[in-house]
């Protein structure tokens, strides 16, 4: 009788773990959250994305306000061109707004940033956002700086 119920109470601990796990990884692969159908699209060109994913955030003041619905590549231009998928209620994005590539968290998650602008004009759905920062490779700033380094050297021996 006892081992019964030490069987049944190790059964409900794993089920709780378990179900802890998949929440844990729901949160960590941004699919806990969906966005709403009824929402609107915008769409933005970068040079580099870096490690941008589908589903990442978007972003303004520190609050989701929408997530990256897909990446794609434009032939012509050479810019990967991102849409973003936006929640209804936050239609008020002046014309002139920025998006930005940023980085979050340890594990360097990366998201959409969006600054607002002052134009009295809103973005409206199927819209552009002309003004963005693509995102900071790293492997390029520690180029930039070795290089810079290695040809300040060269300078003082001069």
């Amino acid at each position: 009788m006892e081992s019964k119920t030490v069987q049944v109470a190790v059964g409900v601990f794993i089920a709780a773990g378990i179900a802890a796990l998949f929440m844990l990884a729901m949160k960590v692969s941004n699919l806990s959250t969906f966005t709403a159908q009824d929402g609107y699209e915008l769409t933005a060109r970068f040079d580099n994305v870096g490690g941008l994913k589908v589903r990442a955030p978007v972003t303004m003041a520190g609050v989701r306000i929408g997530r990256v619905a897909s990446i794609t590549f434009d032939q012509k231009t050479y810019e990967a061109v991102v849409r973003l998928d936006m929640e209804p209620q936050y239609n008020k994005i002046p014309d002139d707004s920025s998006a930005s590539i940023l980085t979050s968290g340890l594990l360097g998650e990366q998201y959409v940033g969006l600054q607002p602008g002052a134009e009295d004009k809103y973005l409206q759905a199927g819209g552009e956002v002309k003004y963005t920062q693509s995102a900071l490779v790293l492997e390029r700033l520690v180029g930039q700086f070795l290089f810079n380094k290695a040809e300040g050297d060269g300078a003082k021996k001069k």
